[in-house]
């Protein structure tokens, strides 16, 4: 068993829940036989799941009934207790019984609860909330993406630093670069917290990462840079406008492909190109966000995906574990 990832799965949270967890973890499993789940929930609901569709001695049920509601604000989620699925999870990273916790349940909650149950690397002073974006090349970390408003220039340091370790632990053959999100590529342009950031990084030597200056929104998914630094609200609006664009052009594809005899030939003709396009801009393929910051890793899976979006998001656990996340990111910051 000591060779075994030990992830810690809230199966409440989200929508579906918690079939659409359980049935991620049967779908993966089928994958890769070498993780230990240490499962959260109502026994009674999640024991039905699974048998005969995993190994007995592949997880452990630790049952409670009380779970975190999705319209739950962070603080109400915090007064529900100890014994919430969520909690309980994140306490059992905290205990050093499991090597990452994920959850598909409420953000805001997930993010307080792990602040008070875990502590922040030394030195750093703020998490950031990190994900994997699809570019030309193939994947980019891009962080902060709404847990931080504001941000000094040493907290956007701080997110270079675990961005890059980040990057490292699910790419550990490749040598990231950084760039800054901007306004323009230009030396003199944007705020002064990013041109103090600018220089920090600019001046800074090491062997972990090269500092490639300035990156503009419609730069990030050219794939020349792996790891793009911004504040939570230029990194939430970003995210969410390539996500609305996504869902644009796939709907648009579709409607076009649908509404004529002609379309309908031409989609015929084309399927498999389309299907590659359709795959290549699936969400599910690149589920799971990452809490950066705290002494435990802490993976969001989304409360919206279905379960193969969620075993994605357990690949990425598995990867981060495997790549020693942590200790990348205490050494380097």
């Amino acid at each position: 068993m000591s060779d075994f990832v030990k992830i810690a799965v809230d199966a409440m949270g989200g929508d579906d829940s918690p079939e659409k967890i359980i049935n991620g973890i049967i779908h993966n499993h089928k994958k890769n036989n070498k993780i230990f789940f240490k499962i959260f929930g109502d026994k009674n609901k999640i024991q039905i799941l699974l048998d005969k569709n995993i190994s007995n001695d592949c997880y452990e049920i630790i049952h409670t009934e009380n779970f975190v509601l999705s319209t739950d604000s962070p603080l109400e989620a915090a007064k529900r207790g100890k014994d919430t699925s969520m909690w309980l999870a994140i306490e059992s990273v905290k205990k050093r019984e499991a090597d990452i916790i994920i959850s598909a349940g409420n953000t805001g909650a997930l993010l307080v609860i792990a602040k008070l149950n875990l502590k922040m690397i030394n030195s750093i002073d703020k998490p950031a909330l990190s994900a994997l974006w699809p570019n030309r090349n193939g994947m980019s970390v891009v962080l902060d993406l709404g847990a931080n408003i504001e941000c000094s220039s040493k907290n956007l340091f701080d997110f270079s630093v675990m961005g890059a370790s980040l990057y490292t632990s699910l790419y550990p053959n490749k040598r990231p670069n950084i760039g800054l999100l901007n306004i323009g590529s230009e030396e003199l342009k944007g705020n002064e917290i990013i041109k103090e950031t600018f220089k920090i990084l600019n001046d800074r030597k090491t062997d972990n990462y090269d500092f490639a200056g300035y990156i503009e929104g419609n730069q990030i998914m050219d794939g020349d840079i792996n790891v793009i630094i911004s504040d939570g609200f230029t990194g939430n609006i970003a995210l969410k406008t390539a996500e609305g664009t996504a869902n644009f052009i796939t709907k648009e594809l579709k409607n076009l492909m649908t509404s004529s005899i002609l379309g309908k030939i031409s989609s015929l003709i084309n399927f498999y190109n389309l299907r590659k396009f359709k795959k290549r801009l699936d969400p599910r393929l690149y589920n799971g966000a990452i809490f950066l910051g705290l002494d435990s890793p802490v993976v969001k899976s989304h409360g919206g995906t279905d379960f193969i979006g969620f075993s994605n998001s357990l690949d990425v656990c598995n990867r981060i574990v495997q790549g020693n996340l942590i200790e990348k990111i205490k050494r380097n910051i």
